[in-house]
């Protein structure tokens, strides 16, 4: 296979920089492989390594510092078929030290190739994740304070299953490249190599001191006998496989007219577990119902099953584009935790406003069209009190009439929920007629 190096935009390095050693050995393991260039796709970041993307004839994206592995296992979740080599630095991996983790949780099949110098050399020559302690490098003392990251041990113990380090000089890199690209999981190379603009001026470094402090380590040799597992991707579809079909979303056709063609804003307000996004959802079902476009905006407090729950319904007969509300058409009084959450609406109201008040609720002064309704003497549930204010709102033909909402209970229940619902419907809303 002829190289797959870019003749317009050869690798460029500093001289002597082993970038361009695991280059020009990356593009010998395409050829022995003899892979095209349309099988390939090079993932980078930011950095020196990050310039690998250029170099070749392949597909290539070239991200954010310390992401490249995102990127690449989204690509490789999408196009399997695809050999993904994702060139990063030492500081790419401290940068994106979470998203390493994952890939090597994870085994899917990505080969990544850190080309480890042990500083940010592009960016001026500061301590890295794997800077030694005893190095002089330009941020002062810095890296005095931290320990160095092993990247192949930290690789091995989160679950990577192809763990190899080495030398930029191997007289047969390109051959442990190919090993790794071959394999069948997350291949991990920590590639040590030295950085003559900036590491190498103030550190001695050469092949000899690489070699020799590469042979104090525990050697890794590739493939990791305790990790082995199935790859991700191929395991993601097989399980994939075995769920049921994602049902399609439900079809709302037109089968009844609203009371009003005009835009509507409601406003929700109660405790948790009054179901109160549960409404919202009908009352946007019942104004599709009739044919008009509806949008839904929630809100919780953080301790979801303690705090308020508000509801931000809109149905209007042209397109929504700001789903929020600024002075509601209709405001839904359940709860006291609600209605203190969004106390200062109340000014703005005025007679144009349908106010829907359980009794026992207190609500701000206002000028409001006011109903208050005793859910409790009607024998109502706390938890029903939604569905029930609803049909009050039906009763009143003011927003959405008992067709309407009907038709949003078929839509979003089946038996024996949508039976007693729709009963609940009719006895309120006879009783506001």
């Amino acid at each position: 296979m002829p190289s797959l190096l870019n003749d317009e935009r050869p690798p460029a390095f500093c001289p002597g920089c082993t970038h361009k050693r695991v280059a020009h050995a990356l593009d010998k393991a395409f050829q022995n492989m003899g892979l095209r260039g349309d099988e390939i796709i090079i993932v980078s970041d930011i950095g020196c390594s990050g310039l690998f993307d250029t170099f070749f004839h392949t597909h290539a994206l070239h991200g954010l510092h310390g992401r490249a592995l995102t990127y690449a296992l989204g690509i490789k979740l999408a196009r399997p078929e695809l050999n993904v080599v994702v060139s990063m630095g030492d500081g790419g991996i401290g940068i994106g030290g979470a998203h390493f983790l994952s890939a090597c949780r994870r085994n899917i099949d990505l080969t990544l190739l850190v080309l480890n110098n042990f500083n940010f050399g592009m960016t001026g020559g500061q301590h890295s994740a794997t800077t030694p302690p005893d190095a002089e490098v330009n941020s002062g003392f810095l890296n005095r304070l931290e320990r160095p990251f092993d990247i192949g041990e930290v690789a091995r113990s989160a679950g990577a299953t192809y763990v190899r380090r080495c030398s930029s000089f191997r007289k047969d890199l390109a051959e442990e490249i190919g090993r790794a690209i071959r394999h069948r999981g997350f291949s991990v190379l920590d590639i040590w190599g030295m950085c003559t603009g900036r590491y190498a001026r103030k550190n001695s470094l050469n092949p000899r001191i690489i070699n020799e402090r590469l042979a104090t380590l525990p050697p890794m040799e590739g493939i990791v006998e305790a990790n082995i597992r199935k790859e991700y991707g191929a395991h993601y579809r097989e399980l994939a496989g075995t769920q049921k079909p994602v049902p399609p979303p439900k079809k709302i056709r037109k089968s009844c007219d609203p009371p009003r063609l005009e835009r509507q804003e409601i406003l929700m307000l109660g405790n948790a577990g009054q179901r109160i996004i549960s409404a919202g959802d009908l009352l946007c079902y019942a104004g599709l119902a009739a044919g008009m476009k509806a949008t839904q905006k929630t809100e919780y407090d953080i301790t979801v099953l303690t705090g308020p729950s508000i509801s931000e319904v809109i149905l209007s007969p042209e397109e929504i584009g700001f789903t929020g509300i600024e002075k509601p058409s209709v405001v839904i009084a359940l709860g006291q935790e609600g209605v203190e959450r969004r106390a200062d609406v109340f000014d703005s109201l005025d007679d144009r406003t349908l106010l829907i008040q359980a009794k026992g609720v207190k609500v701000p002064a206002n000028r409001a069209d006011a109903h208050c309704v005793d859910f409790r003497g009607q024998r109502i549930k706390t938890q029903d009190w939604a569905l029930a204010s609803l049909a009050v709102l039906a009763g009143l033909k003011r927003t959405i009439n008992v067709e309407m909402l009907q038709a949003a209970i078929k839509t979003k229940f089946g038996d024996p929920i949508q039976s007693s619902a729709i009963q609940l419907v009719d006895r309120l809303s006879t009783v506001m007629n």
